[in-house]
């Protein structure tokens, strides 16, 4: 299994990190990887798209020509701008719309705990969207309270998995659950 972590911009390192782990655990086999060109797509099995700016990492894939290799990826991971990217608006991979910056500036930044399908879990919501609508053929994944921070869907062969919040900023059992969903295809 080869998981790649897009590696433009945002939070890459800890992404990287929290994915090594999780499939140390899950997978020793398994080789994360960093992703900035082209060549960096082959024989990917998985993708996570971190956190950072969504404008600066559009601009970027399309400088360097990546969006449709992105496009080929059956298994992608995205968070905070990561699922902003995956929206209607952005790549179209997933039937979202959502919201930038919604709770506000980086001032505005919080900590709490919120419920996944896995679970409570701590979620750091960072300059963070809010997801304004899905899809029918979108599952709730994760809830701060009413407003929904995170989302899965299976289009065809395709798995994708985006939250608005930090997963790798407070430990792996998100990378570990995204690494178990890719293993069941």
């Amino acid at each position: 299994m080869k998981i790649g972590i897009l590696s433009l911009q945002g939070d890459v390192i800890e992404h990287f990190n929290a994915t090594k782990r999780a499939a140390e655990e899950l997978k020793p086999d398994a080789l994360i990887t960093e992703v900035r060109e082209k060549k960096d797509f082959e024989n990917l099995n998985a993708l996570i798209i971190p956190g950072g700016e969504s404008t600066t990492l559009m601009k970027l894939l399309q400088r360097e020509d990546l969006i449709e290799e992105i496009k080929k990826i059956r298994n992608i991971f995205g968070t905070c701008a990561g699922a902003i990217l995956l929206s209607k608006s952005h790549l179209d991979l997933m039937d979202i719309e959502v919201e930038r910056n919604a709770y506000g500036s980086q001032l505005d930044s919080f900590s709490k705990k919120i419920h996944t399908s896995l679970g409570e879990i701590e979620g750091i919501f960072i300059r963070a969207p809010k997801i304004k609508s899905f899809g029918r053929n979108v599952s709730i994944f994760a809830k701060n309270r009413n407003e929904i921070v995170g989302v899965e869907q299976k289009k065809k062969e395709n798995y994708y998995l985006a939250v608005t919040f930090h997963p790798e900023l407070s430990g792996t059992k998100i990378h570990k659950y995204f690494i178990q969903k890719i293993e069941q295809k």
